[in-house]
């Protein structure tokens, strides 16, 4: 039982030192299964980042947005926009030990972003339009998109999006249930005022405007292993808090 203990503490600290280090092929290569072997072992429980510290620390919050076109008796509806990131991090208020479930906006908004920022002014009017229509939208998408150039960071965005679009498909259906016709998400940046520009004892000054990232309207998207009712059955009873709280501010 101890060399077993023994043994396991020493690949999770091996494993440890691997993600946490500079990157290196060669040194991930050692672990067993390589770099996707240390991914699915590290993540999504021993994930963990040096980007709190110096010299570059973060500096902005990221968050996402989702809104659907739903189908009511037989005609169609846009919802409102739902901010996904302020539902989930209530998961994170007033809790000691908070889930993982709480930041999976965030992170996902944080890769869309930068794989969004590798495109061309082309690409981003591209992006914009509603391509959710037809068994072959996706398809369409890519030629068009590719037809500007820069395939490779079209292919390692359109792996990003759909990531976020399936996002975006869950909270569509859990908050509005099944008939969802289409789905839109906005990705967007909010930069934190640098410590030296902040004004007064209290060193507040007020934030920036967002960069938003913007989409337009897409198929809705389920993975073959996503499950929709454990998404909506702790994602739901977290819109209805946002929604009471967002009704209560209004009142005031």
């Amino acid at each position: 039982m101890t060399v077993a203990a023994s043994i396991l503490a020493a690949i999770h600290i091996c494993a440890s030192f691997l993600w946490i280090a500079p990157y290196s092929a060669g040194a991930r290569a050692l672990f067993p299964g390589g770099q996707e072997g240390l991914s699915a072992y590290m993540l999504p429980l021993f994930g963990q980042s040096w980007s709190v510290f110096a010299p570059a620390p973060i500096n902005g919050d990221y968050a996402i947005s989702v809104r659907a076109v739903v189908e009511e008796s037989g005609a169609e509806r846009t919802t409102d926009w739902v901010d996904a990131t302020a539902i989930e991090v209530q998961m994170l208020t007033d809790n000691l030990f908070p889930p993982r479930a709480a930041i999976q906006s965030v992170e996902l908004a944080s890769r869309f972003a930068t794989a969004w920022q590798g495109l061309s002014a082309d690409h981003k009017v591209i992006l914009e339009l509603g391509y959710y229509e037809g068994g072959d939208w996706l398809e369409r998408l890519r030629e068009k998109l590719v037809s500007y150039g820069g395939q490779d960071d079209v292919e390692a965005y359109l792996e990003k999006e759909q990531q976020v679009r399936r996002y975006a498909t869950q909270v569509a259906n859990a908050v509005w249930g099944s008939d969802v016709v289409a789905v839109q998400f906005q990705v967007q940046r909010q930069n934190v005022p640098e410590f030296e520009d902040r004004d007064g004892v209290s060193r507040s000054k007020t934030r920036p405007s967002p960069s938003v990232y913007a989409t337009g309207w897409r198929a809705p998207d389920v993975a073959v292993d996503q499950s929709e009712d454990n998404f909506s059955e702790v994602f739901l009873p977290l819109y209805h808090r946002w929604m009471s709280d967002n009704e209560s501010k209004s009142r005031e």
